[in-house]
């Protein structure tokens, strides 16, 4: 009897996560594993391709997301938790894709034109040429039948199809083709009305306690025509109302957006009625990522434990592949 489809997706160990990345990516994770089987990964050496990072930042940026990851209710118990660089047959494989995969391919994937022009690079590493390759790799190893990502991630996955297909061309079939499992990512602005980043300074942590998230979202930017308390707005103009859409239920957000219209509320009310809906279930993902936080060693446990896992189906798999090729 088959067991359940597998499921695969990573994040870069970039630090703590912020509401963003939680709406965006980790809560669809959590739900994924009530159906799929599912291998979750921290992308170390995906962090390699575009700056050097200090002595020690990943390490402890592996420590922080994924006491993100626990808080926001991944289970190691149900999902396979695991580092991409404790399981080596991920460069290996890699190794062996790029062998038969033509560099045109690579210079034409989006994200790669995009990030060289981004960060005006005039000679780009071929780390980063190469990474949409490592994560065919990733995903490949697993046999994984679903990769969950949004629509700008589509064009990675169609390239690990295209290798799959001319890997078992040319050798037998080994890989199975994946699919892109689109994720329906709502628009999560910041402090500051523009999408939610890091970068940008304007993001609300899952790590931030209340008296830290509060200020954030009273700070808030609001409709830029509502100037004074008695001026009506326009909720579908106003990033508030955005977060209003995500977290208050129909009712209570059709009340506030008519007292909006109509200025029977003020901004600060608006965002009472938020902060009532936002601040509950960021507190309980805090308290559970505090308690992992507090114990590292428990969180390395469960890395290396999740990474034993994986590294037995990287093994499995990386044999195939090998006899396939004809180099053992």
């Amino acid at each position: 009897m088959k067991g359940p489809e597998r499921v695969l997706s990573g994040m870069r160990p970039t630090g703590r996560l912020h509401l963003g990345n939680y709406l965006g990516a980790l809560d669809n994770w959590v739900r994924l594993q009530a159906d799929y089987e599912c291998f979750y990964f921290v992308a170390d050496w995906h962090a390699l391709t575009t700056e050097v990072p200090e002595k020690g930042e990943i390490q402890q940026n592996v420590i922080e997301m994924t006491a993100d990851w626990l808080g926001a209710g991944l289970d190691p118990e149900r999902s396979t938790l695991f580092v991409q660089s404790l399981v080596p047959e991920h460069a290996e494989l890699h190794l062996l894709f790029s062998m038969i995969t033509p560099v045109s391919w690579l210079e034409r994937v989006p994200t790669y034109k995009e990030m060289v022009e981004q960060l005006g690079l005039d000679s780009p590493s071929y780390g980063l040429l190469g990474y949409p390759l490592l994560q065919s790799a990733d995903i490949l190893m697993y046999r994984t039948r679903w990769v969950p990502v949004g629509v700008d991630q589509v064009p990675h996955v169609e390239l690990t199809r295209e290798v799959a297909r001319r890997f078992n061309h040319l050798f037998g079939p080994v890989f199975v083709e994946p699919e892109a499992k689109l994720t329906a990512i709502p628009k999560v602005p910041g402090t500051d009305g523009r999408k939610m980043s890091k970068s940008y300074g304007n993001a609300i942590y899952l790590a931030d306690p209340p008296e830290v998230t509060i200020p954030k979202v009273k700070t808030m930017v609001t409709d830029p025509a509502r100037k004074r308390r008695r001026d009506p707005g326009n909720p579908d103009v106003c990033p508030v109302f955005d977060l209003h859409r995500i977290f208050t239920p129909e009712a209570p957000r059709a009340e506030v957006a008519q007292g909006c219209r109509t200025a029977a509320i003020g901004c600060l009310d608006c965002k009472g009625v938020l902060l009532e809906r936002l601040v509950p279930p960021l507190d309980q993902i805090r308290e559970r990522r505090t308690r992992f936080v507090e114990a590292p060693g428990r969180i390395r446990e469960i890395l290396h434990a999740g990474s034993a896992r994986a590294r037995e189906r990287a093994r499995e798999t990386l044999a195939a592949a090998k006899v396939a090729v004809g180099i053992v």
